[in-house]
């Protein structure tokens, strides 16, 4: 009986360290943007693009009135960025390309000498070194040219940006493998149209929103359907997109709030999913039907969400080769209240949907307002896009902590990433989601959008008031080489200890 016992123990200690390492195949990369990192906001060729135009026109729009026109300086020194990847043990570095860095009038007429120079250094760099690249289109930095001509609320746009990625493909795809389209749609459309406070400043609440919406499913659409026709044959690669994905609660267990976070979830997730990944493509139907009945009931003739035709809901249909999206963070929904101000989407609430988005007391907060911690929705949510969309290959593309402060030591940070890649294992071993890949956000400190140099998601941080930005590693660095390195999250964590010899 001993013996057994003795077995059965061991099995169980076996089982549970087993569970605790990733699969062979799975990828661990990390992070940054164009905009947030480059800086050379104007050297060479390059024109301005929508976040250069309105920061410059009212720097009181970014918390610190800081701007990006240095940043990490990474446009200069691709080199360390190219170091510090190799010091993580990167399998994947994922760098998006600045639109008006390699277009500087915004389309094809003209490729800039000096953007090729320095996308084609970074990437063969990395391929050097053993990292590949993973390359985003499109990371919120349109050129202003564009925006003079109407940007997302030009229906042209899915033109420009089918150009645009034909552009990219031919320079760079015999060397790049992974491309995502678009970063973060809900934000760059949503986020900007409902209120303004982002680039390019301009707030339509209950339309812009969607006009954009509609003209990124095309853009995306048309790039992807460029890549299939035109280089998938002779480049091998693949190509999808990435939106950052909140994931939904119901407020109380009441069937008005579980119904009404069935709804936000369709206008959180499906209005930039349904279209691509569902078997019936177009909007999700109980959007549609709900933003018709509103628009109705403003006496308007036709709804404020803009229909596709039969032919733009083929174009967009099963433009992927795998799902990739950004998670930070949760919320938890209500219907609200007749009278009540439910804010703008997707920070508080949908009108059109009438409900409220609040956080759980029990979710930790961070340094950022809107994040707080909330690991188990992860893999909440990873199974409800399998339930949703299939058992399709998943790739995390961003999942990040914020800190407030110049601090070296970060086990918050630490714990955090700990806590989602333990989820993310739970989905890949007791749920069988095909997780292919995690992503940290960010390989180092950069220029946070309308919070400036105010928080930092760093890997690495950056003393941006030293002339030189010399990177340090965080513990956090050390914590994710040990895991890339082991391929598990069972190891003696001596990153505490490293850091102080360090200092």
């Amino acid at each position: 009986m001993w013996g057994l016992k003795a077995v059965a123990t061991s099995l169980l200690v076996c089982s549970v360290l087993g569970a605790q390492n990733f699969p062979p195949d799975f990828k661990f990369g990390s992070a940054s943007s164009a905009y947030q990192v480059e800086g050379a906001w104007n050297y060479g060729d390059k024109t301005p693009s929508i976040w250069d135009v309105f920061i410059k026109n009212d720097p009181s729009v970014i918390i610190d009135h800081s701007n990006a026109d240095i940043a990490c300086n990474s446009f200069h020194d691709w080199e360390r960025d190219v170091e510090i990847a190799t010091e993580l043990g990167l399998d994947y570095y994922r760098f998006s390309i600045s639109w008006p860095r390699i277009l500087p009038t915004g389309k094809q007429d003209r490729i800039s000498e000096y953007g090729m120079k320095y996308y084609n250094n970074l990437i063969d760099a990395l391929l050097e070194k053993g990292i590949k690249p993973v390359v985003t289109m499109y990371h919120w930095d349109l050129p202003q040219a564009l925006q003079d001509w109407g940007g997302w609320l030009n229906p042209l746009i899915s033109d420009w940006f089918e150009n645009y990625a034909r552009v990219l493909y031919s320079l760079f795809g015999d060397r790049v493998k992974t491309w995502l389209t678009l970063n973060e749609p809900i934000i760059f459309c949503e986020l900007s149209f409902n209120t303004g406070k982002h680039a390019p400043g301009l707030a339509s609440a209950g339309e812009g929103n969607y006009i954009c919406n509609k003209n990124a499913m095309l853009a995306h659409a048309k790039a992807w359907r460029v890549y299939d026709k035109e280089f998938r044959g002779k480049q091998g690669g693949k190509v999808s997109l990435a939106n950052q994905y909140i994931w939904l609660e119901p407020r109380t267990n009441s069937p008005i709030d579980v119904e009404a976070t069935k709804n936000a979830r369709q206008l959180m997730i499906g209005m930039y999913s349904h279209p691509i990944f569902s078997k019936d493509g177009g909007w999700p139907p109980v959007i549609e039907r709900i933003v018709a009945e509103k628009s109705k009931e403003e006496g308007r003739f036709l709804s404020r969400l803009p229909g596709f035709t039969q032919e733009e809901i083929e174009v967009i249909k099963g433009t992927y080769d795998f799902l990739g999206f950004n998670f930070y963070t949760a919320r938890a929904v209500n219907k609200a209240e007749d009278g009540v101000d439910v804010g703008e989407w997707p920070l508080s609430g949908s009108k059109d949907l009438d409900i409220q988005l609040t956080m759980n007391d029990e979710w930790n907060k961070t340094d950022a307002e809107w994040l707080v911690e909330y690991p188990v929705g992860l893999r909440r949510l990873l199974n409800w896009l399998k339930n949703e969309y299939g058992d399709i290959d998943i790739l995390i593309t961003e999942n990040g902590y914020a800190t407030n402060k110049t601090i070296i030591d970060d086990q918050a940070r630490v714990n955090y990433m700990k806590k989602h890649l333990e989820q993310v294992l739970l989905a890949i071993n007791e749920d069988k989601v095909k997780v292919r890949g995690y992503t940290a956000w960010s390989m180092m400190d950069n220029f946070e959008w309308c919070d400036g140099y105010s928080l930092r998601f760093g890997l690495y941080e950056v003393d941006f008031k030293d002339p030189k930005l010399k990177p340090k590693p965080r513990t956090s660095s050390h914590y994710y080489t040990n895991v890339i390195k082991h391929r598990s999250l069972d190891f003696d964590d001596t990153t505490s200890n490293i850091i102080t010899d360090e200092l």
